[in-house]
């Protein structure tokens, strides 16, 4: 595995298989086909490593989102139409290759993102347990409720919407792709993907993979572009029948207002500002490991983040002091190398946005503790930060920074540390560690969020409900809830005999 590579032999497979994207551009997929743009326009694709080329990559627009829409909406009769379990044993072999290759995604995503190999060689592993999970569930799909009356069987039953957008972000484009796509083919819906710009890589690889698995022709698509362009022209074709998005709350206000004039069906996951509530009573050492790694881990770079740590006063010095101790012994370098924990952040305007939070923190009156530094301030990477004698109205509190910065926050009881967690926009996720099991109960019932992990970091079960509240999402991904939203539901009432009818107009009869 790529995890147990040293950085040399990463940087060999690496460059091994990047060789085909820098010697050709990256096209797009549209109805089985590689196509470059009608305009012939590409962009540059550069690694946040060193600023290097890894290679160009068609822009696509309108011409080519109205192509792929209109393969996919082609397409769609054929899929939809196919049996559940014949769809299965395609989506399984999706996931056969996907392991197949799982080293190849690793240190592809890594490079083009920035990740630490060390989370991106699972990453690829995820990415085929959603196949798995979604194919197996594509043969029940179409199963609904059966709610009889006296007079009536009522039944309902799904069926796909139809074409689909899926919009990707670029922290870990792979395994989110993939979340979003298996859902959606088996349920039996065709998808035009429109992968981050600052990422591109991996989606052709997916799109590779599903066409070597038996995937019909435009049930999958896959159009390369700026989002302010191609996911523009997505959001606005009359033929994509639902958006599902992953990114910026502000971008989802875009793509609301985009969708509107065709009515289309929409699920966002959107930013997070999420607490982490730590009480006198937890188990401190566990806590403390759960809390550095779900803010450093994945460069800070992902919605369910704990970027606030609201810990009781009582415990917050003996926190305080081992945070710092762990936030100057995090490891920052090449990605590529087993031992890196942070590597560099995924473009030069993201990493000036994390950066200006320094200076912000320090503006709003917070004390300011910087891990490793040595790295050039031209280049991509970004110190670990740790944000302390802070409140829950300063910026470094309420703003998602997305990047490895942890804001810490002291309460003194229970309905204070609710107060400050839910004082946010946001409402993703919430993490709660405490050794009183009615107080657990109590504080995950009023955190304002759409997920509460207890004594417990983001552990993931593909089953459960996952999605946000207030300004972090509309929706709900996980299980059946995936279904609901890539399908309509029809009740039909089947009548068991005769029942009352009323007569008008046979009055002179």
């Amino acid at each position: 595995m790529s995890s147990s590579r040293t950085v040399e032999e990463n940087r060999e497979v690496a460059n091994e298989a990047l060789a085909r994207f820098s010697s050709s551009p990256l096209l797009h997929l549209i109805d089985g086909e590689l196509v470059p743009s009608s305009s012939s326009l590409t962009f540059d694709n550069v690694s946040p490593i060193d600023q290097m080329s890894l290679g160009q990559v068609a822009a696509g627009g309108p011409t080519e989102i109205a192509l792929a829409a209109d393969a996919a909406a082609e397409a769609f009769d054929g899929w939809v139409s196919l049996p559940g379990g014949e769809r299965k044993k395609i989506l399984h072999r999706v996931a056969d290759l996907i392991v197949e290759r799982a080293d190849e995604i690793a240190v592809i995503e890594s490079v083009d993102t920035g990740q630490p190999i060390r989370f991106m060689s699972s990453a690829a592993i995820r990415g085929a347990e959603n196949f798995r999970y979604f194919a197996d569930a594509a043969p029940a799909a179409l199963d609904g409720d059966a709610m009889p009356t006296s007079t009536h069987l009522n039944y309902s039953t799904r069926r796909a919407i139809g074409p689909v957008g899926v919009i990707t972000p670029w922290n870990t484009p792979f395994m989110l792709s993939t979340w979003k796509i298996a859902p959606a083919l088996a349920s039996g819906c065709t998808v035009v993907h429109k992968p981050a710009e600052w990422s591109p890589l991996t989606a052709s690889i997916l799109a590779e993979i599903a066409g070597e698995a038996g995937l019909p022709a435009g049930v999958l698509n896959v159009v390369h572009g700026v989002g302010e362009v191609a996911g523009k022209a997505l959001t606005e074709h009359p033929a994509i029948k639902a958006i599902a998005f992953v990114g910026e709350s502000s971008t989802g206000s875009l793509i609301q207002a985009q969708g509107a004039p065709t009515l289309k069906r929409l699920h966002f996951e959107l930013g997070g500002k999420n607490p982490v509530v730590v009480f006198d009573d937890a188990d401190l050492e566990r806590a403390l490991d759960a809390v550095v790694f779900m803010i450093y881990s994945l460069n800070g770079e992902r919605c369910t983040s704990s970027s606030r740590l609201i810990v009781q006063d009582t415990v917050h010095d003996w926190f305080v002091e081992r945070l710092t101790e762990r936030v100057n012994g995090l490891q920052v370098g090449d990605p590529l190398d087993p031992r890196t924990e942070i590597g560099p952040l995924i473009h030069p305007l993201h990493c000036a946005k994390v950066r200006s939070y320094l200076d912000k923190a320090i503006e709003d009156g917070a004390r300011v503790v910087i891990g490793d530094s040595k790295f050039d301030p031209n280049s991509n990477f970004v110190p670990p930060m740790l944000f302390l004698e802070a409140n829950n109205s300063m910026r470094i509190s309420q703003e998602e920074i997305f990047g490895p910065a942890l804001t810490v926050i002291p309460f003194s009881d229970e309905s204070e540390a609710v107060q400050i967690a839910n004082d946010v926009e946001y409402g993703l996720a919430g993490y709660l560690w405490t050794g009183d099991s009615g107080r657990a109960h109590r504080v995950a019932r009023d955190l304002d969020v759409g997920m509460v992990w207890v004594n417990s970091q983001n552990v993931r079960h593909l089953a459960t409900p996952f999605g946000g509240t207030k300004r972090s999402g509309i929706g709900r991904d996980g299980g059946d809830y995936s279904f609901d939203f890539y399908m309509e539901t029809k009740n039909i009432a089947m009548a068991y005999g005769r029942h009352d009818i009323g007569k008008l107009g046979a009055a002179k009869t």
